[in-house]
């Protein structure tokens, strides 16, 4: 399983460049979880011991370098003999109710810490527990977030108030681990369902085992492809393996319902296998490679996440293929032939009354499907017009998830998690030590603080300020930036100290002193929100820090995913148009005919107009997860038409091109098979919708319904249009392409291709 996310920028690219270099100068600090209570009887006896036992079993749990809290919050004392600053623990070990009283006046007397480990208003805690980087990156960090979470729960039990966990790895483990589950539960579920519906159309137990058989397989395989190229499973690729069942079984559904036809004309179960290979083997590798390419467009994102699960669902997506024309022609010819109940599914009255009247619509009532064809485009226009595009850290997780809303608590009390730090170059060595530098960061830190979307900024400055604060005996209202007649006494007994205080100044600065920091946690606020927020932000830094005097940089996981959001974006429209380009030169390949492309492409178009003006009417964002929906969906649904024009150009020449004759007995042949297909792909994709993430549900019903479209306008909209242009778009190359399709004469007899030519009578039957 996959524990961090996976970057969405290129290595190349100036964002993610940005943060590397933050991380190398400042450290990454990203191994950080929180917990918080609202209790406003927090500086209770009681209620103060248990959130030290906390802290002290969160300290015994392997995995955990240390624990932070109101708790360990100390005072700077001045000491006048020693010029320096003495760190003084406020909260003692034991204490008294009365004691406790009074330095809780004594704490809330330290701005420092108001808006970092409390917020005096809403009497909301905060607990910080910095985990070991090594454990993070093993197996173990599951055991260590549930160790947290046991003893937060035993807190919890022994206090009664709530208590709320956040943090990136504390986020990190929580989702790979529900992407872990849900990976197991598709698989099942696909499984489940797809043979359920196999089973109503054949009533056979054989179909059903065979067709798992041949999936089961693949599943292996996907996940197995997956570990020997060194991918981990993310939320994506954690979809393959179900994909690969639903994408897979239609193969079997064309292969048996074409063995079904087959053996029913002349009943030699040898011959029958193999036209099914001959008849529809080509159109099927079509098919398998147009959704093969729909998925391997996503290698040319540069975005790692996306490039593996391309990859992935491209290979294995043709071993499925590879799988089901092998492995379906040796099972059947070791079976007996067909009894009469296994091809009884070719004469389900409705399912072909359904299919003759959907050809009727095609034959008597064009006009009325290109007028709703029109609207359709029409309203799809308004509908894509009316689409916006965002992205949230956490926009998949249910808003009813405790996930979420343990988020919402540190946003609502503390101004959020996600990191945003911004490192001002003063270009010169102990730079931002001059006073006038640390009075501009003064000015940029109150502006920032402004923003209702931000927490409390925290740099270098906090501990100067502390300690002006603690100059003057500790009054609340000196504490702020010393002017430069102070600077000079009060850094003095600042470095005094040697140890904790300049500690924590060293963590803002670079060891020059040039460079400076100010780290702010932001809300989660949406990538289109966070663009705007980050114009503002640089404006005000500019505003302060003049470029040609100061070099500054705006950076952090907040950036780092705002950016890669919109370039994900851009770069899957890319992927999608390379898709069409690329299925269209394929069908150009197999039917050498620029116009039957042309046509063809339209009742394929048409679907995803239609659901991107769903998502624009129900306001459902572009975002990484829904926009995977067009080329996905787009891949898959061109295979009914490869289907539906393969068996017409093959009709064409049996009825002497007669072009209403082959386009009924097409429809009447694959329509059957093409209903079965979209039924199981529309409930394997439904399947989706039980996923507690929210992009990946999205998923699952966008792509069920624009193949539910996609099935009308293959089986109307296609066949409409060839009656209607006729001879206009099915000249003489489309009736000898370039790849070859067999006709029902191209078959050598079975029995000279039968290795048992020699031999008795019996042995050749």
């Amino acid at each position: 399983m996959s524990y961090q996310y996976a970057p969405l920028l290129p290595e190349d690219d100036p964002a993610f460049l940005d943060n590397e270099y933050f991380a190398k100068v400042f450290g990454n600090e990203g191994e950080v979880v929180v917990l918080g209570v609202q209790d406003s009887l927090f500086f209770g006896v009681g209620h103060v011991d248990r959130w030290r036992q906390l802290k002290q079993e969160l300290e015994a749990i392997h995995g955990v370098s240390e624990v932070f809290s109101v708790l360990d919050a100390y005072d700077l004392q001045r000491n006048t003999a020693l010029r320096k600053f003495e760190l003084q623990k406020i909260f003692p070990d034991r204490h008294a109710q009365s004691d406790l009283d009074s330095l809780r006046q004594v704490f809330e007397r330290l701005p420092v810490y108001e808006g970092l480990l409390y917020n005096k208003k809403t009497k909301a805690y905060l607990m910080a527990v910095f985990l070991v980087p090594e454990v993070l990156q093993s197996p173990e960090r599951v055991q260590l977030i549930e160790n947290i979470k046991a003893a937060g729960a035993r807190y919890e039990k022994g206090n009664g108030t709530p208590l709320h966990y956040s943090g990136l790895p504390f986020i990190r483990v929580e989702t790979a681990e529900m992407v872990k589950r849900e990976l197991n539960m598709f698989i099942l579920l696909t499984l489940g369902i797809t043979a359920l519906v196999i089973f109503l159309f054949f009533r056979s137990f054989k179909v059903v085992l065979f067709s798992m058989l041949i999936v089961g397989i693949a599943v292996v395989w996907a996940l197995g492809s997956q570990a020997l190229l060194g991918f981990k499973v993310t939320i994506l690729t954690g979809m393959i393996p179900p994909l690969i069942i639903v994408i897979g079984i239609p193969n079997s559904v064309f292969m048996l319902n074409k063995y079904h036809q087959e053996f029913r004309k002349h009943g030699n179960r040898i011959k029958s296998l193999q036209r099914m290979i001959r008849k529809i083997g080509n159109a099927t590798f079509l098919t398998n490679l147009t959704t093969a390419s729909g998925f391997a467009t996503f290698i040319f994102t540069s975005s790692r996440l996306l490039v593996e699960f391309g990859i992935v669902a491209a290979i294995n997506i043709m071993v499925v293929f590879v799988l089901s024309l092998l492995l379906i022609p040796i099972i059947y010819s070791f079976l007996g032939d067909p009894q009469e109940r296994h091809t009884k599914h070719l004469d389900r009255k409705w399912m072909t009354g359904f299919v003759d009247q959907l050809l009727q619509v095609s034959l008597y009532h064009r006009k009325g499907v290109y007028l709703v064809s029109a609207l359709l485009l029409l309203a799809g226009g308004y509908g894509i017009s009316r689409m916006h595009t965002t992205g949230y850290m956490l926009d998949d997780v249910p808003h009813d998830h405790a996930l979420y809303a343990d988020l919402m608590f540190f946003e609502d009390h503390f101004g959020g998690l996600m990191p945003l730090e911004i490192v001002i170059d003063t270009q010169t060595p102990r730079g931002v030590m001059q006073t006038g530098n640390m009075q501009k960061m003064d000015v940029l830190q109150q502006r920032l603080d402004s923003f209702p979307e931000f927490s409390k900024p925290l740099s270098f400055l906090e501990v100067v300020k502390f300690s002006k604060q603690a100059y003057y005996n500790g009054h609340p209202n000196f504490y702020d930036v010393p002017n430069a007649r102070e600077r000079n006494f009060i850094l003095s007994y600042l470095q005094g100290d040697g140890q904790a205080s300049m500690g924590l100044v060293n963590t803002f600065m670079d060891s020059t002193r040039q460079k400076a920091r100010i780290s702010l946690r932001m809300a989660d606020i949406g990538t289109t929100r966070m663009g705007e927020l980050e114009t503002k932000v640089n404006g005000f830094i500019e505003e302060v820090f003049p470029k040609e005097d100061y070099d500054t940089m705006v950076t952090g996981a907040s950036i780092v995913f705002f950016k890669g959001t919109n370039y994900l974006i851009r770069n899957l429209f890319l992927s999608l148009s390379l898709a069409i380009v690329l299925i269209a030169s394929f069908m150009a390949w197999m039917f050498s005919s620029k116009r039957m492309v042309i046509v063809s492409l339209l009742p394929n178009l048409l679907p995803l107009i239609t659901t991107a003006a769903l998502m624009g009417y129900f306001n459902i964002p572009i975002k990484p997860s829904t926009i995977l929906v067009f080329s996905i969906a787009f891949g898959i649904s061109v295979d009914d038409t490869i289907h539906f024009l393969a068996k017409y150009r093959q009709e064409l020449s049996e009825t002497n091109w007669n072009i209403r004759a082959a386009v009924i007995l097409a429809t009447k042949e694959t329509g059957l098979s093409m209903v079965y297909t979209s039924i199981i792909l529309f409930f394997g994709f439904g399947v989706f919708s039980m996923s507690e993430f929210g992009g990946t549900l999205a998923l699952g019903l966008l792509v069920a319904f624009t193949l539910f479209v996609a099935l009308f306008a293959n089986l109307i909209l296609l066949p409409s249009l060839l009656l209607t242009l006729e001879r206009m778009i099915t000249n003489q190359s489309f009736k000898e392409p370039v790849m070859g399709i067999y006709e029902e004469g191209d078959e050598t007899d079975v029995e000279d291709d039968w290795p048992l030519k020699s031999g008795t009578e019996s042995e050749r039957q």
